[in-house]
């Protein structure tokens, strides 16, 4: 049987997470799939979500309530935008309520949601879905490496 370890800043570990609103809708989980490798301190995961594992035990599962400040923060208003319909591809129609991608100048990939429409443009939020809400994270370290 694997000793129990305390979770450190620079340590690398296999866990599982998932992250949810309060009202138990799932944004993200690994639970039941490949366990996620990650050094604490490298920013592989947001520093935000991070700092929650800093000091837990191996082994032993976690949730921690997180208020959207302490999570995925405040909406921006300034990451509303009016896109033109015409700037979306065919195969990615301007859909009220998908979700797309579009790739920045920098070679970064910016996901939003579609939330509404008219003729000419479509009104994409590229705030995080969980911006303005207070989530749930569950984690359970298996193994410091």
């Amino acid at each position: 049987m694997e000793n129990i370890k305390t979770v450190k800043l620079g340590d690398t570990v296999l866990m599982q997470y998932k992250i949810s609103a309060v009202n138990g809708t799932e944004f993200e989980n690994s639970f039941g799939a490949e366990p996620l490798q990650l050094t604490i301190g490298n920013g592989d995961i947001p520093a935000n979500l991070e700092q929650w594992l800093i000091g837990i035990e191996t082994g032993e599962r976690y949730v921690f309530q997180l208020e959207s400040q302490q999570a995925f923060g405040e909406s921006d208003s300034s990451l509303i935008q009016q896109i033109p319909l015409d700037m979306f591809p065919e195969d990615m129609p301007a859909e009220i309520g998908s979700l797309i991608e579009f790739g920045m100048p920098n070679g970064t990939v910016m996901a939003g949601e579609v939330k509404s429409k008219n003729q000419e443009v479509a009104t994409v939020d590229f705030n995080h879905p969980l911006s303005d809400c207070p989530v749930l994270f569950e984690v359970e370290v298996l193994k410091v490496l």
